[in-house]
């Protein structure tokens, strides 16, 4: 695959980071993790995928929050990223430098997941009590934020409390992202029913500049969040995704989680991708390109 052959800065288990001295260079490549584990195989157009719907997001949500997005034209590449135009088109954010919160933002709408199995074992959602009843796929009383640390790669997130965040932090700052996180969500939220979308949980990180809270990162993509479909929601039930849950599960049936995770059939990773750009082109209402 193409790609660039300049060092990055850092990496995570999808983005390429390049520190431009004023501003940061972020590269979503088309790699793909699951269970704490990048996978070898990649996913066609992901990384694009991932870019285009974060900077859609910025741009419906800026009038809840600001975010650190400068530009994803190629125009404004540094000249030593210039030859590598064809690779970064709808890949790349130019982004402000922020200093980052320690701490991922999760909010749930839905019971689902890791919050499904916390519910049924203690009737609380990351020690938040919760009616009797709900099964998986419950829409939950209202969004709950569940806070968690920032794991490194290889290590697991670890859930916290409200009140951990607000020690890590300080109150003022925990209580603004828990705000800001819930506002995001609710407006998001409300998109995407229009588009016949579900967003069941996503993660947002928050950092600040000049005092300023802003949103960073990626936003509301397939790998942060869980998509359903309107259509086919049903209570009680694994909810068919628009996320990389469909690898997860592929994997969960093919692989006992001993040794390395096995490469992914060609036809998961044909439709993986598709299940990525169908996100996009039905949260957006665009073709995606």
């Amino acid at each position: 695959m193409a790609g660039i052959d300049i060092r990055p800065d850092a990496q995570g288990k999808v983005r390429d980071l390049y520190d431009l001295g004023d501003k940061l260079l972020l590269v979503a490549t088309d790699r793909i993790s699951a269970f704490d584990y990048i996978l070898e195989d990649e996913i066609p157009n992901k990384g694009r995928v991932l870019t285009q719907l974060s900077c859609f997001w910025f741009d419906l949500l800026s009038d809840v929050v600001e975010n650190h997005l400068i530009s994803a034209d190629v125009a404004d590449l540094p000249e030593e990223f210039k030859p590598y135009e064809e690779y970064l088109e709808g890949r790349f954010m130019l982004v402000k430098k922020a200093q980052m919160f320690p701490v991922e933002c999760i909010v749930r709408g839905y019971l689902t997941g890791s919050g499904l199995k916390d519910y049924q074992r203690t009737g609380a959602v990351c020690g938040i009590e919760l009616p009797a009843g709900l099964e998986n796929g419950s829409k939950l009383p209202e969004p709950l934020f569940t806070p968690s640390t920032k794991a490194e790669i290889g290590d697991h997130d670890e859930n916290i409390s409200f009140e951990r965040c607000a020690e890590l932090l300080g109150d003022e700052a925990a209580q603004d992202l828990r705000d800001l996180t819930l506002a995001v969500y609710t407006k998001a939220s409300e998109h995407a029913a229009e588009r016949g979308i579900i967003i069941a949980d996503t993660k947002f990180e928050f950092g600040t500049i000049d005092g300023t809270i802003i949103l960073a990162d990626e936003v509301l993509t397939p790998d942060s969040s869980r998509f359903w479909g309107v259509d086919d929601y049903e209570v009680g039930r694994e909810q068919p995704s628009f996320d990389k849950q469909f690898v997860r599960n592929w994997l969960n049936a093919n692989w006992d989680r001993t040794g390395n995770p096995p490469r992914l059939p060609q036809d998961v990773i044909d439709q993986t991708s598709a299940k990525y750009v169908q996100a996009y082109e039905t949260i957006t209402g665009k073709k995606f390109a």
